[in-house]
């Protein structure tokens, strides 16, 4: 099951820990963020306790007005064996009930200046892209002209090197040989690359490569949501391959279909350009401008209008 630790967080968005130290491996399992605003008045029936606890100016203030029995109370219910970590925000002063409490019983309380609307949404942004959903996939993801093309295909089909050409014309690498892949909301895949092999390139003959220190910062990206798949397979002489782009294909990758496209390699083809070409066909696509769709309508016109001479012919005779 995946999870995020307090001390990521902390670390992520530059948070200053306030208490509760030798609880900041705790493991963080969901994306929701409680705002405890009913257990401040003692509402706890419901307390979802799992989730990360957010105080802002709004429930700091109700609780100022507390008496000193009251105040120890909700603290101590607030802190909860389940509870991952309490952030206060919008730099208000954290309680020192919440603090005696926190130590005691080891939740890690953060605090941060950032109003708490606006971390609200910085904390959600960071947990859904960490605890998506995950899968791994063989290939390399590259950033073409502004589109995440992963390239797919058998070992020793050529995708690295037809990276590297890509890189030396510009474009940016994300992954090579192994992709992780989130799906951090319905029909949008971000791929990145391990920590293990980021920046990192395999040449067969020559080894790996460091792209970064390469060719320059600009020639990699960490990760790019996925746009296109292009699956480069050897040429098959008995096999009918697609010369008009009429139907689309699609991959699926967990619940997300993704445009497919199947690339013959053959000697003499220049792989970079025909991936550079198909990313900027893919856009244009998206813009409403379809090359296949176009010569098929002209087809159906010319093939209607020397039909339509044809019967007219007909009559005459």
């Amino acid at each position: 099951m995946a999870y995020v630790s307090v001390s990521d967080i902390k670390e992520a968005l530059d948070l200053k820990l306030c208490a509760g130290e030798r609880g900041v491996d705790r493991k963080i399992h969901k994306s929701d963020i409680s705002r405890p605003g009913l257990e401040m008045a003692g509402y706890f029936t419901f307390y979802p306790a799992d989730r990360v606890q957010l105080l802002g100016k709004t429930e700091l203030s109700f609780f100022n007005l507390l008496e000193k029995e009251e105040k120890m109370d909700r603290m101590e219910r607030l802190c909860s064996e389940n509870t991952p970590v309490i952030i206060v925000s919008h730099g208000m002063k954290v309680p020192v009930e919440l603090i005696e409490s926190a130590e005691e019983k080891g939740i890690p309380v953060l605090e941060t200046d950032v109003p708490t609307t606006r971390f609200s949404g910085m904390l959600t942004n960071y947990l859904e892209g960490r605890l998506a959903p995950m899968t791994t996939l063989h290939g390399v993801l590259v950033d073409v002209y502004g589109i995440g093309v992963l390239l797919t295909g058998k070992s020793g089909v050529g995708k690295s090197e037809t990276a590297l050409e890509l890189v030396k014309r510009g474009h940016r690498l994300v992954a090579d040989d192994l992709v992780e892949i989130r799906e951090v909301a319905k029909n949008v895949l971000i791929g990145n690359a391990p920590n293990l092999i980021e920046h990192m390139l395999e040449i067969r003959g020559v080894g790996l490569i460091d792209m970064m220190n390469l060719f320059g910062a600009s020639a990699v990206k960490s990760d790019k949501r996925i746009t296109i798949v292009i699956d480069l397979e050897l040429w098959d002489e008995n096999k009918m391959y697609d010369r008009l782009g009429l139907d689309e294909k699609t991959m699926k990758i967990m619940d997300t279909e993704i445009t497919k496209l199947v690339v013959p390699v053959r000697p003499g083809r220049n792989l970079s350009v025909i991936i550079e070409v198909a990313a900027m066909d893919y856009r244009m696509k998206r813009l409403g401008i379809n090359a296949a769709e176009e010569f098929s309508n002209r087809l159906n016109n010319a093939i209607g209008h020397a039909q339509d001479e044809l019967d007219g012919e007909g009559k005459d005779e």
